[in-house]
Protein backbone atom coordinates (compact mmCIF):
# COMPACT_ATOMS: atom_id res chain seq x y z
CA UNK A 1 0.00 0.00 0.00
CA UNK A 2 1.39 3.34 -1.10
CA UNK A 3 1.74 6.18 1.52
CA UNK A 4 -1.30 8.32 2.07
CA UNK A 5 1.29 11.78 1.75
CA UNK A 6 -1.28 14.03 2.28
CA UNK A 7 -2.97 12.45 5.42
CA UNK A 8 0.83 12.11 6.66
CA UNK A 9 1.60 15.81 6.74
CA UNK A 10 -1.49 16.38 8.33
CA UNK A 11 -0.49 14.49 11.04
CA UNK A 12 2.76 15.48 11.31
CA UNK A 13 1.12 18.99 11.72
CA UNK A 14 -0.35 17.74 14.43
CA UNK A 15 2.29 16.07 16.03
CA UNK A 16 4.22 19.86 15.68
CA UNK A 17 1.34 21.34 17.37
CA UNK A 18 1.32 19.00 20.22
CA UNK A 19 4.85 19.50 20.67
CA UNK A 20 4.96 23.15 20.65
CA UNK A 21 2.18 22.95 23.28
CA UNK A 22 4.03 20.52 25.31
CA UNK A 23 7.32 22.38 25.23
CA UNK A 24 5.31 25.87 25.77
CA UNK A 25 3.73 24.01 29.24
CA UNK A 26 7.28 23.34 30.13
CA UNK A 27 8.14 26.98 30.37
CA UNK A 28 5.01 27.73 32.15
CA UNK A 29 6.47 25.01 34.54
CA UNK A 30 10.22 26.31 34.79
CA UNK A 31 8.17 29.99 36.04
CA UNK A 32 6.24 28.19 38.19
CA UNK A 33 9.29 26.49 40.02
CA UNK A 34 11.02 29.92 40.94
CA UNK A 35 7.99 30.94 42.33
CA UNK A 36 7.67 27.74 44.47
CA UNK A 37 7.82 27.81 48.07
CA UNK A 38 7.79 24.20 48.53
CA UNK A 39 9.57 21.67 47.06
CA UNK A 40 10.05 21.92 43.18
CA UNK A 41 10.14 18.14 42.39
CA UNK A 42 6.08 18.59 43.55
CA UNK A 43 5.80 21.02 40.57
CA UNK A 44 6.89 18.51 38.01
CA UNK A 45 5.10 14.73 39.87
CA UNK A 46 1.63 17.32 40.67
CA UNK A 47 2.39 20.77 38.96
CA UNK A 48 2.38 22.17 42.14
CA UNK A 49 -1.51 21.64 43.09
CA UNK A 50 -2.07 24.59 41.15
CA UNK A 51 -4.02 21.99 37.86
CA UNK A 52 -7.39 24.38 37.69
CA UNK A 53 -10.70 22.13 37.08
CA UNK A 54 -11.36 22.36 33.35
CA UNK A 55 -7.45 20.86 33.19
CA UNK A 56 -7.98 18.23 35.22
CA UNK A 57 -11.88 17.47 33.70
CA UNK A 58 -9.71 16.78 30.49
CA UNK A 59 -6.88 14.67 31.81
CA UNK A 60 -8.51 12.15 34.81
CA UNK A 61 -11.59 10.08 35.88
CA UNK A 62 -13.14 8.92 38.60
CA UNK A 63 -12.30 8.92 42.43
CA UNK A 64 -15.49 9.19 44.36
CA UNK A 65 -14.39 7.67 47.34
CA UNK A 66 -10.55 8.53 46.96
CA UNK A 67 -9.98 11.68 46.31
CA UNK A 68 -10.31 13.40 49.43
CA UNK A 69 -8.31 11.36 51.80
CA UNK A 70 -5.65 11.43 48.91
CA UNK A 71 -5.34 15.22 48.53
CA UNK A 72 -6.59 16.55 52.10
CA UNK A 73 -3.36 14.71 53.07
CA UNK A 74 -1.11 16.39 50.49
CA UNK A 75 -0.01 13.46 49.15
CA UNK A 76 2.40 13.14 46.68
CA UNK A 77 1.74 9.96 44.72
CA UNK A 78 -0.33 6.87 45.31
CA UNK A 79 2.37 5.16 47.13
CA UNK A 80 2.94 7.77 49.63
CA UNK A 81 0.55 6.32 52.54
CA UNK A 82 1.85 2.63 51.87
CA UNK A 83 5.13 4.17 52.46
CA UNK A 84 4.04 6.18 55.60
CA UNK A 85 1.87 3.48 57.18
CA UNK A 86 3.74 0.24 56.32
CA UNK A 87 8.11 1.70 55.37
CA UNK A 88 9.55 1.74 52.29
CA UNK A 89 9.99 -2.58 52.30
CA UNK A 90 6.38 -3.01 51.70
CA UNK A 91 5.78 0.16 49.66
CA UNK A 92 8.35 -1.37 46.88
CA UNK A 93 6.47 -4.57 46.44
CA UNK A 94 3.03 -2.69 45.63
CA UNK A 95 5.31 -0.40 42.98
CA UNK A 96 6.73 -3.23 41.32
CA UNK A 97 3.31 -4.50 39.67
CA UNK A 98 2.43 -0.92 39.04
CA UNK A 99 5.74 -0.14 36.83
CA UNK A 100 5.30 -3.28 35.08
CA UNK A 101 1.82 -2.59 34.00
CA UNK A 102 2.34 1.12 33.11
CA UNK A 103 4.92 -0.42 30.75
CA UNK A 104 3.24 -2.80 29.17
CA UNK A 105 0.21 -0.12 28.73
CA UNK A 106 2.43 1.99 26.69
CA UNK A 107 3.97 -1.33 24.82
CA UNK A 108 -0.02 -1.66 23.79
CA UNK A 109 -1.18 2.03 22.85
CA UNK A 110 1.94 1.89 20.88
CA UNK A 111 1.05 -1.17 19.17
CA UNK A 112 -2.15 -0.36 18.18
CA UNK A 113 -1.34 3.31 16.80
CA UNK A 114 1.09 1.30 14.19
CA UNK A 115 -1.31 -0.52 13.55
CA UNK A 116 -3.60 2.10 12.76
CA UNK A 117 -1.74 3.85 10.95
CA UNK A 118 -0.37 1.28 8.89
CA UNK A 119 -4.09 0.48 7.51
CA UNK A 120 -4.76 4.05 6.94
CA UNK A 121 -1.53 6.00 6.05
CA UNK A 122 0.06 3.21 4.89
CA UNK A 123 2.90 4.10 6.65
CA UNK A 124 5.51 1.75 8.42
CA UNK A 125 4.34 0.30 11.60
CA UNK A 126 7.52 0.39 13.54
CA UNK A 127 7.93 4.15 12.16
CA UNK A 128 4.45 5.37 13.36
CA UNK A 129 5.06 4.10 16.87
CA UNK A 130 9.06 5.20 16.71
CA UNK A 131 7.84 8.98 16.04
CA UNK A 132 4.59 8.98 18.63
CA UNK A 133 6.62 7.63 21.21
CA UNK A 134 9.49 10.39 20.31
CA UNK A 135 7.25 13.11 20.77
CA UNK A 136 5.37 11.96 24.06
CA UNK A 137 8.46 11.49 25.83
CA UNK A 138 10.36 14.96 24.99
CA UNK A 139 7.58 17.22 26.43
CA UNK A 140 7.09 15.10 28.92
CA UNK A 141 10.49 14.62 29.68
CA UNK A 142 11.06 18.61 30.01
CA UNK A 143 7.74 19.66 31.60
CA UNK A 144 6.19 17.37 33.59
CA UNK A 145 2.47 17.28 34.84
CA UNK A 146 2.23 20.74 33.25
CA UNK A 147 3.20 19.87 29.67
CA UNK A 148 0.99 16.43 30.46
CA UNK A 149 -2.26 18.39 31.32
CA UNK A 150 -2.13 21.44 28.47
CA UNK A 151 -1.61 18.91 25.95
CA UNK A 152 -4.35 16.64 26.57
CA UNK A 153 -6.86 19.75 26.28
CA UNK A 154 -5.96 19.60 22.74
CA UNK A 155 -5.61 15.96 22.49
CA UNK A 156 -8.90 14.86 23.54
CA UNK A 157 -10.95 18.02 22.03
CA UNK A 158 -9.34 17.15 19.43
CA UNK A 159 -10.67 13.33 19.81
CA UNK A 160 -14.05 14.65 20.60
CA UNK A 161 -14.66 16.85 17.73
CA UNK A 162 -12.81 14.58 14.82
CA UNK A 163 -14.92 11.20 16.05
CA UNK A 164 -18.04 13.17 15.71
CA UNK A 165 -17.24 14.42 12.40
CA UNK A 166 -16.20 10.83 11.26
CA UNK A 167 -20.04 9.37 12.22
CA UNK A 168 -21.92 11.15 9.75
CA UNK A 169 -20.12 9.84 6.93
CA UNK A 170 -19.71 6.15 8.21
CA UNK A 171 -23.56 5.86 8.86
CA UNK A 172 -23.79 7.60 5.07
CA UNK A 173 -21.70 5.11 3.34
CA UNK A 174 -23.16 3.44 0.34
CA UNK A 175 -21.90 -0.03 1.91
CA UNK A 176 -24.17 0.84 5.27
CA UNK A 177 -27.78 0.40 4.48
CA UNK A 178 -30.90 -1.54 6.17
CA UNK A 179 -30.93 -4.60 3.52
CA UNK A 180 -26.83 -4.85 4.58
CA UNK A 181 -27.82 -4.88 8.30
CA UNK A 182 -30.66 -6.86 7.81
CA UNK A 183 -28.73 -9.18 6.62
CA UNK A 184 -25.77 -9.10 8.65
CA UNK A 185 -27.97 -10.02 11.75
CA UNK A 186 -29.41 -13.25 10.17
CA UNK A 187 -25.79 -14.21 9.01
CA UNK A 188 -24.83 -17.27 10.84
CA UNK A 189 -21.72 -15.42 11.76
CA UNK A 190 -23.84 -12.08 13.10
CA UNK A 191 -21.79 -9.64 15.43
CA UNK A 192 -24.41 -9.45 17.99
CA UNK A 193 -23.90 -11.95 20.71
CA UNK A 194 -26.19 -12.76 23.40
CA UNK A 195 -26.05 -12.13 26.74
CA UNK A 196 -27.23 -15.56 28.73
CA UNK A 197 -27.49 -15.99 32.28
CA UNK A 198 -25.02 -18.34 33.36
CA UNK A 199 -22.42 -15.77 32.10
CA UNK A 200 -23.08 -12.99 34.42
CA UNK A 201 -20.74 -13.54 36.62
CA UNK A 202 -18.10 -12.97 34.27
CA UNK A 203 -19.96 -9.82 32.63
CA UNK A 204 -20.01 -8.43 36.04
CA UNK A 205 -16.32 -9.41 36.88
CA UNK A 206 -15.29 -7.78 33.72
CA UNK A 207 -17.40 -4.71 34.38
CA UNK A 208 -15.73 -4.47 37.69
CA UNK A 209 -12.59 -5.05 36.77
CA UNK A 210 -12.75 -1.98 34.61
CA UNK A 211 -14.82 -0.07 36.83
CA UNK A 212 -12.39 -0.17 39.58
CA UNK A 213 -9.38 -1.28 38.80
CA UNK A 214 -8.48 2.47 36.98
CA UNK A 215 -8.27 3.27 40.71
CA UNK A 216 -5.27 1.46 41.58
CA UNK A 217 -3.53 3.74 38.64
CA UNK A 218 -1.08 6.47 39.69
CA UNK A 219 -1.87 8.30 36.51
CA UNK A 220 -5.40 9.12 38.48
CA UNK A 221 -3.78 10.04 41.54
CA UNK A 222 -1.39 12.51 39.81
CA UNK A 223 -4.53 14.65 38.28
CA UNK A 224 -6.42 14.26 41.92
CA UNK A 225 -2.91 15.57 43.93
CA UNK A 226 -2.61 18.31 41.41
CA UNK A 227 -5.62 20.43 42.45
CA UNK A 228 -5.74 22.75 44.73
CA UNK A 229 -8.52 21.46 47.26
CA UNK A 230 -10.04 18.47 48.06
CA UNK A 231 -13.38 19.92 46.59
CA UNK A 232 -11.68 20.81 43.50
CA UNK A 233 -10.14 17.46 43.32
CA UNK A 234 -13.74 15.91 43.59
CA UNK A 235 -15.77 18.32 41.40
CA UNK A 236 -12.79 16.99 38.76
CA UNK A 237 -13.92 13.43 39.29
CA UNK A 238 -17.64 14.01 39.14
CA UNK A 239 -17.44 16.27 36.11
CA UNK A 240 -14.60 13.83 34.00
CA UNK A 241 -17.44 10.60 34.71
CA UNK A 242 -19.60 12.72 32.50
CA UNK A 243 -16.73 13.24 29.79
CA UNK A 244 -16.23 9.72 29.34
CA UNK A 245 -19.11 8.37 29.09
CA UNK A 246 -19.90 11.28 26.32
CA UNK A 247 -16.97 10.69 24.48
CA UNK A 248 -17.36 6.67 24.53
CA UNK A 249 -20.04 7.05 22.55
CA UNK A 250 -18.54 8.01 18.61
CA UNK A 251 -16.34 4.42 19.42
CA UNK A 252 -19.79 2.59 19.84
CA UNK A 253 -21.60 3.94 16.70
CA UNK A 254 -18.72 2.98 14.66
CA UNK A 255 -18.74 -0.02 15.98
CA UNK A 256 -22.49 -0.73 15.08
CA UNK A 257 -22.17 0.41 11.71
CA UNK A 258 -19.29 -1.47 10.95
CA UNK A 259 -20.96 -4.56 12.00
CA UNK A 260 -23.79 -3.31 10.15
CA UNK A 261 -21.83 -2.88 6.83
CA UNK A 262 -22.21 -5.21 3.77
CA UNK A 263 -18.29 -5.16 3.14
CA UNK A 264 -19.08 -6.63 -0.28
CA UNK A 265 -19.78 -2.96 -1.41
CA UNK A 266 -15.61 -1.45 -0.33
CA UNK A 267 -12.36 -1.90 -1.16
CA UNK A 268 -12.19 -4.63 1.91
CA UNK A 269 -14.14 -7.17 0.07
CA UNK A 270 -15.25 -10.23 1.36
CA UNK A 271 -14.98 -12.34 3.96
CA UNK A 272 -15.96 -9.13 6.40
CA UNK A 273 -13.41 -8.13 9.13
CA UNK A 274 -15.06 -10.42 11.66
CA UNK A 275 -14.69 -13.50 10.12
CA UNK A 276 -10.96 -13.04 8.91
CA UNK A 277 -10.44 -12.40 12.96
CA UNK A 278 -9.94 -9.09 12.44
CA UNK A 279 -12.89 -7.25 14.65
CA UNK A 280 -10.13 -5.85 17.08
CA UNK A 281 -9.00 -3.42 13.78
CA UNK A 282 -12.78 -2.50 13.03
CA UNK A 283 -11.98 1.47 13.85
CA UNK A 284 -9.68 1.69 11.07
CA UNK A 285 -11.03 -0.28 8.79
CA UNK A 286 -14.04 1.51 8.81
CA UNK A 287 -12.49 5.22 8.90
CA UNK A 288 -10.29 3.41 5.73
CA UNK A 289 -13.17 2.17 3.84
CA UNK A 290 -16.23 3.47 4.91
CA UNK A 291 -15.02 7.23 4.97
CA UNK A 292 -13.69 9.33 2.57
CA UNK A 293 -9.58 10.19 2.63
CA UNK A 294 -9.80 13.14 4.43
CA UNK A 295 -12.21 12.23 7.19
CA UNK A 296 -10.07 9.24 7.83
CA UNK A 297 -6.86 11.40 8.31
CA UNK A 298 -8.52 13.02 10.81
CA UNK A 299 -9.73 9.66 12.77
CA UNK A 300 -6.17 8.82 12.47
CA UNK A 301 -5.17 11.90 14.14
CA UNK A 302 -8.12 11.00 17.04
CA UNK A 303 -6.37 7.89 17.47
CA UNK A 304 -2.84 9.29 17.65
CA UNK A 305 -4.33 12.12 20.21
CA UNK A 306 -5.85 9.01 22.19
CA UNK A 307 -2.13 7.25 22.64
CA UNK A 308 -0.21 10.18 23.30
CA UNK A 309 -2.78 11.17 25.84
CA UNK A 310 -1.73 8.00 27.40
CA UNK A 311 1.33 7.63 26.78
CA UNK A 312 2.59 10.74 28.58
CA UNK A 313 0.41 10.36 31.73
CA UNK A 314 1.82 6.70 32.18
CA UNK A 315 5.43 7.74 31.68
CA UNK A 316 5.09 10.52 34.65
CA UNK A 317 3.27 8.05 36.55
CA UNK A 318 5.94 5.65 36.73
CA UNK A 319 8.44 8.22 37.38
CA UNK A 320 6.48 9.58 40.01
CA UNK A 321 7.11 7.00 42.09
CA UNK A 322 10.25 5.75 41.88
CA UNK A 323 11.79 8.95 42.28
CA UNK A 324 8.99 9.82 45.35
CA UNK A 325 9.27 6.43 46.86
CA UNK A 326 12.27 4.29 46.02
CA UNK A 327 15.13 7.10 44.87
CA UNK A 328 14.27 9.99 47.92
CA UNK A 329 13.64 8.25 50.48
CA UNK A 330 15.63 4.96 50.36
CA UNK A 331 18.45 5.12 47.67
CA UNK A 332 19.29 8.90 48.65
CA UNK A 333 17.39 10.46 51.56
CA UNK A 334 19.83 13.45 51.18
CA UNK A 335 18.88 14.00 47.56
CA UNK A 336 18.65 17.86 46.28
CA UNK A 337 15.52 18.77 44.47
CA UNK A 338 17.51 19.41 41.32
CA UNK A 339 18.71 15.79 41.28
CA UNK A 340 15.28 14.42 42.08
CA UNK A 341 13.90 16.57 38.77
CA UNK A 342 16.98 14.72 36.69
CA UNK A 343 15.75 11.67 37.92
CA UNK A 344 11.91 11.96 37.05
CA UNK A 345 12.92 12.85 33.49
CA UNK A 346 15.61 9.99 33.59
CA UNK A 347 12.72 7.51 34.74
CA UNK A 348 10.36 8.97 31.95
CA UNK A 349 12.78 8.59 29.28
CA UNK A 350 14.01 4.72 30.57
CA UNK A 351 10.05 3.94 30.98
CA UNK A 352 9.16 4.94 27.20
CA UNK A 353 12.21 3.24 25.75
CA UNK A 354 11.24 -0.01 27.51
CA UNK A 355 7.58 0.62 26.36
CA UNK A 356 8.31 1.57 22.77
CA UNK A 357 10.50 -1.43 22.67
CA UNK A 358 8.15 -3.80 23.86
CA UNK A 359 5.46 -2.83 21.42
CA UNK A 360 7.70 -4.02 18.23
CA UNK A 361 6.74 -7.26 20.05
CA UNK A 362 4.00 -9.67 19.09
CA UNK A 363 0.19 -10.11 20.79
CA UNK A 364 1.74 -11.76 24.19
CA UNK A 365 2.74 -7.98 24.99
CA UNK A 366 -1.20 -7.66 25.69
CA UNK A 367 -2.16 -10.75 27.55
CA UNK A 368 0.81 -9.65 30.23
CA UNK A 369 -0.62 -6.10 30.35
CA UNK A 370 -3.95 -7.83 30.53
CA UNK A 371 -2.76 -9.33 33.39
CA UNK A 372 -0.77 -7.10 35.13
CA UNK A 373 -4.20 -5.03 34.61
CA UNK A 374 -5.38 -8.38 37.11
CA UNK A 375 -2.82 -7.99 39.47
CA UNK A 376 -3.88 -4.68 40.12
CA UNK A 377 -6.92 -4.76 40.57
CA UNK A 378 -6.78 -8.15 42.74
CA UNK A 379 -3.30 -6.95 44.91
CA UNK A 380 -3.03 -3.22 44.76
CA UNK A 381 -6.67 -1.62 44.85
CA UNK A 382 -7.67 -3.65 48.55
CA UNK A 383 -4.60 -2.05 50.03
CA UNK A 384 -5.42 0.80 48.70
CA UNK A 385 -9.25 0.46 50.12
CA UNK A 386 -7.93 -0.39 53.81
CA UNK A 387 -4.57 2.12 53.95
CA UNK A 388 -7.03 4.87 53.27
CA UNK A 389 -10.06 3.54 55.37
CA UNK A 390 -9.29 1.97 57.51
CA UNK A 391 -6.93 3.66 60.38
CA UNK A 392 -6.05 0.17 62.44
CA UNK A 393 -4.61 -1.97 59.47
CA UNK A 394 -0.90 -2.71 59.74
CA UNK A 395 2.06 -4.12 57.72
CA UNK A 396 1.31 -7.77 58.96
CA UNK A 397 -2.40 -7.42 57.80
CA UNK A 398 -0.98 -5.65 54.36
CA UNK A 399 1.33 -8.52 53.71
CA UNK A 400 -1.09 -11.24 54.15
CA UNK A 401 -3.47 -10.20 52.19
CA UNK A 402 -0.92 -9.16 49.53
CA UNK A 403 -0.30 -12.65 49.27
CA UNK A 404 -4.33 -13.83 49.55
CA UNK A 405 -5.07 -11.62 46.80
CA UNK A 406 -2.09 -12.98 44.83
CA UNK A 407 -2.85 -16.53 45.43
CA UNK A 408 -6.45 -16.82 44.64
CA UNK A 409 -5.58 -14.73 41.18
CA UNK A 410 -2.64 -17.19 40.26
CA UNK A 411 -4.47 -20.72 41.44
CA UNK A 412 -7.30 -19.37 39.38
CA UNK A 413 -5.65 -20.10 36.11
CA UNK A 414 -4.96 -17.88 32.91
CA UNK A 415 -6.05 -19.05 29.40
CA UNK A 416 -4.59 -16.15 27.97
CA UNK A 417 -1.09 -17.34 28.67
CA UNK A 418 -2.20 -21.02 28.80
CA UNK A 419 -1.84 -21.02 32.68
CA UNK A 420 -4.79 -23.65 34.16
CA UNK A 421 -6.70 -23.01 36.86
CA UNK A 422 -5.77 -25.06 40.26
CA UNK A 423 -8.94 -24.19 41.14
CA UNK A 424 -12.16 -24.58 40.01
CA UNK A 425 -15.02 -22.61 40.46
CA UNK A 426 -18.79 -22.92 39.74
CA UNK A 427 -19.63 -22.43 37.00
CA UNK A 428 -16.18 -23.21 34.78
CA UNK A 429 -16.42 -24.48 31.27
CA UNK A 430 -14.21 -26.41 28.81
CA UNK A 431 -14.13 -24.68 25.55
CA UNK A 432 -11.32 -26.30 22.60
CA UNK A 433 -9.67 -27.88 25.29
CA UNK A 434 -9.32 -24.46 27.21
CA UNK A 435 -10.55 -23.73 31.16
CA UNK A 436 -12.56 -20.56 31.40
CA UNK A 437 -13.69 -19.53 34.90
CA UNK A 438 -17.60 -17.93 34.45
CA UNK A 439 -17.51 -17.19 38.49
CA UNK A 440 -16.24 -13.88 39.41
CA UNK A 441 -12.97 -15.11 40.12
CA UNK A 442 -10.99 -11.38 40.44
CA UNK A 443 -13.63 -10.01 42.51
CA UNK A 444 -13.19 -12.86 44.80
CA UNK A 445 -9.67 -12.50 45.29
CA UNK A 446 -9.84 -8.18 45.87
CA UNK A 447 -12.46 -8.99 48.36
CA UNK A 448 -10.58 -12.22 50.23
CA UNK A 449 -7.54 -9.77 50.21
CA UNK A 450 -9.80 -7.36 51.96
CA UNK A 451 -11.27 -9.10 54.52
CA UNK A 452 -7.63 -10.73 55.00
CA UNK A 453 -6.13 -7.36 55.54
CA UNK A 454 -8.99 -6.08 57.76
CA UNK A 455 -8.88 -9.44 59.69
CA UNK A 456 -5.26 -10.47 60.21
CA UNK A 457 -4.56 -6.58 61.36
CA UNK A 458 -7.27 -6.88 64.26
CA UNK A 459 -6.08 -10.46 65.44
CA UNK A 460 -2.71 -9.04 65.64
CA UNK A 461 -2.47 -5.67 67.44
CA UNK A 462 -5.66 -8.13 69.63
CA UNK A 463 -2.55 -10.18 70.18
CA UNK A 464 0.20 -8.03 70.88
CA UNK A 465 -1.84 -5.23 72.83
CA UNK A 466 -3.04 -7.89 75.17
CA UNK A 467 0.55 -9.21 75.47
CA UNK A 468 -0.82 -13.04 73.96
CA UNK A 469 1.47 -12.62 71.98
CA UNK A 470 5.36 -12.02 73.31
CA UNK A 471 6.52 -8.36 72.01
CA UNK A 472 9.64 -10.23 70.92
CA UNK A 473 7.85 -12.03 67.77
CA UNK A 474 7.09 -8.53 66.69
CA UNK A 475 9.80 -8.99 64.43
CA UNK A 476 8.59 -5.77 62.01
CA UNK A 477 8.63 -3.61 64.91
CA UNK A 478 5.31 -2.38 64.35
CA UNK A 479 3.80 -2.26 67.44
CA UNK A 480 7.10 -1.17 69.43
CA UNK A 481 7.11 2.06 66.91
CA UNK A 482 3.27 2.40 67.61
CA UNK A 483 3.73 5.68 69.00
CA UNK A 484 5.74 6.98 66.53
CA UNK A 485 3.35 5.92 63.72
CA UNK A 486 0.82 7.45 65.59
CA UNK A 487 2.61 11.25 65.67
CA UNK A 488 3.65 10.48 61.83
CA UNK A 489 -0.27 9.47 60.55
CA UNK A 490 -0.43 12.78 59.23
CA UNK A 491 3.05 13.26 57.87
CA UNK A 492 2.14 16.09 55.73
CA UNK A 493 -0.07 18.92 56.98
CA UNK A 494 -3.63 18.85 56.20
CA UNK A 495 -5.20 21.75 53.93
CA UNK A 496 -6.90 24.66 55.51
CA UNK A 497 -11.19 23.95 55.79
CA UNK A 498 -10.95 27.72 53.87
CA UNK A 499 -9.06 26.18 51.23
CA UNK A 500 -12.61 24.20 50.19
CA UNK A 501 -13.21 27.87 48.90
CA UNK A 502 -10.09 28.09 46.50
CA UNK A 503 -11.82 25.87 43.77
CA UNK A 504 -11.15 27.46 40.25
CA UNK A 505 -12.54 27.15 37.07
Amino acid sequence: MAVDVPGLVAVVVFYLVILVIGIWASRKSKKVEKTCAGNKSEVTIVGGRNISVLVGVFTMTGGLFFAKPMRSKRYVTMLDPFQHRYGNMFTATLLLPALVSDILWVACILAALGGTMSIILGLSSALSIVISAAVSIIYTFLGGLYSVAYTDIIQLCFIFVSMWLCIPFVILSPAVTENSAHLNQTNDNSWTGQLELADAGKWADDMLLLALGGLAYQALYQRILSASSSAQAQVTCFAAAGTVFIMGIPSVIIGAVAASADWNQTAYGLPPPFERGEAGKILPLALQYLTPPWVSVLGIGSVAAAVMSSMDSVLLSSASMFTQNIYKTTLRKQATERELQWVIRVSVLLVGLAGTGLAFGDNSVLAFWLVSSDLLYCVVFPQLICVLHYRYVNTYGAMSGYVVGLLLRGLSGEPVLGIPPVLLYPGWREENGVIRQYFPYRTLAMLSSVICIITVSWLVELGFCHQLIPQSWDLLGVFEEKTDEEEDEEPLPREKKSSILNTKF
